[in-house]
């Protein structure tokens, strides 16, 4: 009996191998989920270039509601500046 069980697992991690292995059902294709962060390389950063930015989400990554939040209060002092200033893009 206790051949019989050892021969089911050997047969189970072989499946398992296989399966991995790529052979089988296909697995589901890989994406870069890196989202665009779509910030000028050159020249001032906009509140509306601030608003745009997603970080992507790692593990043990961060809190997106503080991320958000900080980058909407930079945004907004960013306008408030380029409304003193009276400059704008």
């Amino acid at each position: 009996m206790m051949w019989l069980f050892a021969i089911l697992i050997v047969l189970a991690l072989g499946g398992v191998a296989v399966v991995a292995a790529g052979r089988g059902a296909p697995m589901s294709p890989a994406y870069d989920d890196a989202p665009d962060t779509l910030v000028p390389a050159d020249g001032p950063i906009t509140a509306d270039d601030l608003r745009r930015i997603r970080f992507p989400i790692a593990f043990r990554g961060y809190r997106m509601a503080e991320v958000d939040a900080l980058l909407n209060r930079l945004a907004e002092e960013r306008e408030a500046a380029e409304g003193d200033t009276g400059v704008s893009d």
